[in-house]
C-alpha cells in the first residue's frame, strides 16, 4: 500500500522532492549556459542578414558546378580520346576502356586541384625547402 502522504511513495516528501529537483534544474541551466558560450566561442561568426545568406548558398552552388564540370570534361575529354584511337588504330574497344580510365583519373586530379587539395603538378609543397 502506498502511503498517501508522500506523493510517490518512495519516503520521500513532495516539498524535498521539489528543492531536489530545483537544484538539479538550476545546475543543469548553468551546464547549459557553459556549453552555449563555448560552443559559440569555437564556431564562425554567422553572416548576418539573409542577403549574405542567399550569397554564400549561391557561392556553395557555384563551387559545386565548378567542380562537377571539371571532372564531367575530364571524363568526357579522355571517351574522347580513347573513342579516337580506336577509330585510328582499329582497335575497339580497348582504347575506349583506358581513355575513359585516363579521363577518370584526370577528372579526379582536376577537382582536387580546384579545391585546393593537391598542388600543381611538378610544384614543390614548400618553395623555401631546398631541392634533393
Amino acid at each position: 500500500m502506498a502511503n498517501k502522504n508522500r506523493p510517490d511513495g518512495t519516503g520521500e516528501t513532495g516539498r524535498g522532492k521539489q528543492l531536489g529537483a530545483d537544484i538539479r534544474d538550476d545546475d543543469l541551466e548553468r551546464r547549459r549556459r557553459d556549453l552555449e558560450a563555448s560552443l559559440a566561442a569555437r564556431r564562425p561568426e554567422r553572416l548576418e542578414g539573409k542577403d549574405d545568406a542567399k550569397a554564400g548558398g549561391a557561392t556553395g552552388y557555384g563551387q559545386a558546378l565548378k567542380l562537377s564540370s571539371e571532372f564531367v570534361a575530364g571524363v568526357v575529354v579522355g571517351v574522347g580520346a580513347g573513342w579516337i584511337f580506336d577509330r585510328m588504330v582499329g582497335t575497339p574497344p580497348w582504347g575506349l576502356i583506358v581513355g575513359l580510365l585516363l579521363g577518370f583519373g584526370a577528372g579526379v586530379l582536376n577537382v582536387l586541384r580546384s579545391a585546393g587539395l593537391a598542388q600543381e603538378f611538378g610544384q614543390r609543397a614548400n618553395p623555401r625547402e631546398p631541392k634533393k
